[in-house]
């Protein structure tokens, strides 16, 4: 038996990276699995990859219109995984309005609101995962915006742990470190070595984290595994925050 049979789980951003990644191991381990993305070619091939009879649902996580098109067609989840999002490198000098709103829109607007509209959806007992970023409790030179947009993140997740609980739904913050997914590459896409060789100078482990084992935690937070967390922040960072 898998740690997730009979369940549903959404995915949001599940067309690559660690969004593919959990939405594949999802499946494997017995849930129907729906994802989203925002390009309807990308998404078919991520629904063919996962397989199992996976459901993809074109959209952007940060429309609202779109997330109400996606929740019509959702009877029940169990498990709630709100992943899209992204940024882009911006110093202080640099910030335009239109920057830091992009980000927001991205990290805060997009996973408030797919929280928010899932709520109907959700079963008693099920678990929502956000997804977070070391850069939330670091600090990123040249990141800042998108690094704020995470420390909301999770500072309404804790808010969201405490609001639901009475439903025995739990909410937890998945904590990435510097990991090889095409979002991270696509930050320098003309000397990505260079960049990932500098995201691991504070990388305990010293490399970058793959998307499977981001996914391994997802799982961990999205079963029975984790039956006692709430409000809990889990890092997979090969050591980056805290060593």
């Amino acid at each position: 038996m898998g740690q997730l049979d009979g369940k549903t789980a959404l995915v949001t951003g599940g067309t690559s990276g660690i969004g593919l990644a959990a939405a594949k191991r999802f499946a494997a381990e017995g849930a129907t699995v729906i994802i989203t993305g925002r390009r309807q070619e990308t998404l078919d091939a991520a629904v063919a990859e996962i397989g199992a009879g996976a459901v993809g649902v074109q959209g952007d996580a940060s429309d609202p219109a779109d997330l109400d098109r996606l929740f019509a067609g959702i009877t029940s989840l169990d498990v709630l995984f709100a992943n899209a999002g992204g940024g882009e490198f911006g110093t202080l000098a640099d910030t335009t309005p239109e920057h830091l709103a992009s980000s927001f829109d991205r990290n805060v607007k997009g996973t408030v609101f797919t929280v928010q509209k899932a709520l109907p959806k959700l079963a008693d007992n099920a678990s929502v995962i956000v997804t977070g970023s070391t850069s939330a409790t670091g600090g990123s030179p040249s990141f800042g915006a998108y690094a704020a947009s995470k420390a909301a993140i999770r500072s309404f997740a804790s808010t969201w742990a405490g609001e639901l609980a009475p439903r025995g739904i739990r909410v937890n913050t998945l904590v990435p470190g510097p990991t090889e997914t095409p979002g991270l590459a696509g930050l320098d896409p003309e000397d990505t070595a260079s960049l990932f060789k500098q995201l691991t100078v504070n990388v305990s482990l010293g490399r970058l984290g793959r998307p499977e084992e981001v996914a391994n935690a997802a799982l961990f937070l999205a079963s029975a595994q984790s039956s006692f967390m709430t409000g809990s922040e889990l890092y997979v960072d090969g050591g980056e925050v805290g060593v």
